[in-house]
């Protein structure tokens, strides 16, 4: 049987204090309330009066964690879903952001996922405009914000006063602890989420004492869609942590949670069981190191910090964070493909102007010379175009030459400066071949700067976010650790 962390009396009585405390700071208050659900209504109105005009016949409703009043104080994002029928077909979509872009004053970008929404910045708020389609059932969603409205229905049936409290706290330790948010920058916990959660274990502490006991492939099942949790698994292989939507069995509303983002849940979950502190919901900010401390620390690594940095790349945050991650994924294939190793990597954006990719690796020049194996003997074709293609190379230093039953060759590294290789193939279409995202790929055709460990210090100097967010990669562990 496996057993949670338990709480002293004396941790009992400190946690009931952090959480009254953390409850106070994290719950809106009514002015707050009052200028976010003016806001909300004042929009709501103004969409329908619009899409009335054009002949449209839609409902506008605000869904997420205002719509169920869970929504953490200093938060300052609305979600206004246009529900159309659903013989409008797809193309009514565009029709709908299009009113919606009047609405929104042109302050906008437009973006796409399963289908395209508005992401507009008004009064200091972020509000998606998000057009779906208004089904009977869940299951006859045609993308993911069709379910939306039925979220958004199920966890207001069930909340009370009390419930919203400890959504509010898990929101917010999760928050603190760097894994709260479905979108690919954190690859975190949803909203939603986090409210099925307390709704199942019943508290903000239930949640946590359950997640210390977690297991990858953890199978949470509120509605009991599945007669067992191998039967969960067998449907949503592979996946590292499964929660069965309540009003739609064939999602798992935790599929965005990445390993890393569950792994440091799980961690943050025990430690702050077994001692309660408030630094897991406000950890203290990093203060960079000055000039000269990082030059010292960097010395004293040894290694080779790579600084691929770009300049504009334009889309609204998910896309642009899905963009970078991908490119990511291909410099570290790439370099990976010419034997240099990969100590850590990292992206950082300011999701403006500029974005710097990070690869670290121990050396930053290989050794002219490499081992190359090839065929074993036994495979006479390609033992024959292996002869051809190395017997009297220019580039081989020794060899062909058998090794057990496979021909050898030590010949020369055809890039010895990780530098060298990235410029060239990050030069020649932006990246493209190598796998690099089109929107990155265009941003490094039209800028690209390739720094190593010093070279970055006049960015690192003007630009105090990405300050931090070095030192932080160089401490190399999670403020609530600090």
């Amino acid at each position: 049987m496996r057993r949670g962390v338990k709480l002293s009396q004396g941790a009992e009585a400190g946690l009931k204090d952090i959480c009254e405390e953390v409850l106070r700071r994290v719950t809106p208050g009514e002015r707050e309330r009052a200028e976010t659900l003016g806001l909300s209504n004042f929009l709501v109105e103004s969409l329908r009066m619009e899409l009335s005009r054009e002949g449209i016949i839609a409902e506008v409703q605000v869904e997420g964690s205002i719509a169920k009043d869970t929504w953490l104080a200093g938060e300052k994002d609305i979600d206004i879903f246009i529900l159309l029928p659903p013989e409008y077909g797809r193309d009514s979509l565009k029709k709908v952001l299009e009113v919606a872009k009047r609405v929104s004053g042109g302050n906008y970008l437009e973006a796409y996922a399963e289908h395209p929404y508005l992401e507009a910045y008004i009064n200091g708020f972020t509000i998606n405009f998000v057009p779906c389609f208004m089904v009977k059932d869940p299951s006859e969603a045609k993308s993911s914000v069709d379910r939306t409205p039925f979220h958004t229905q199920y966890v207001k049936n069930k909340l009370n006063e009390s419930l919203k409290g400890e959504i509010r706290l898990l929101k917010a330790f999760m928050h603190g602890i760097g894994v709260y948010g479905a979108e690919i920058k954190v690859g975190g916990f949803s909203g939603y989420l986090c409210e099925i959660l307390v709704l199942h274990y019943g508290s903000f502490i239930g949640v946590l004492e359950a997640a210390s006991r977690w297991r990858k492939g953890e199978v949470i099942d509120v509605e009991r869609h599945y007669r067992s949790p191998g039967e969960a698994r067998m449907v949503f292989r592979d996946e590292p942590l499964i929660v069965v939507d309540p009003v739609d069995k064939n999602r798992n509303i935790a599929s965005a949670v990445r390993t890393d983002r569950l792994s440091e849940f799980i961690l943050a979950s025990r430690l702050f069981l077994k001692k309660p502190d408030i630094k897991f919901f406000t950890p203290r900010t990093v203060e960079p190191y000055s000039i000269d401390e990082l030059l010292k620390v960097m010395r004293d690594r040894g290694s080779a910090i790579i600084f691929i940095k770009t300049g504009v790349v334009k889309a609204v945050p998910d896309i642009l964070w899905g963009q970078l991650y991908k490119s990511q994924r291909a410099m570290l294939n790439l370099i990976k493909q010419f034997n240099f190793e990969a100590l850590r990597s990292a992206v950082w954006s300011d999701e403006r102007s500029s974005n710097i990719f990070i690869l670290e690796v121990p050396l930053r020049r290989l050794p002219p010379i490499e081992r190359h194996v090839g065929p074993p003997i036994d495979m006479v074709n390609n033992c024959e175009e292996f002869l051809k293609k190395h017997l009297g190379s220019e580039d081989v230093f020794s060899g062909p030459r058998i090794e057990g039953d496979r021909l050898i060759v030590e010949r020369r590294r055809r890039y010895i400066d990780i530098v060298e290789l990235l410029r060239e193939k990050l030069s020649l279409d932006g990246g493209r071949k190598i796998g690099v995202a089109s929107l990155v790929s265009k941003a490094f055709s039209e800028k690209l700067e390739i720094l190593v460990n010093e070279d970055i210090l006049d960015f690192y100097s003007s630009n105090r976010d990405f300050a931090i967010f070095l030192t932080e990669y160089l401490i190399g562990k999670p403020r609530w650790l600090i």
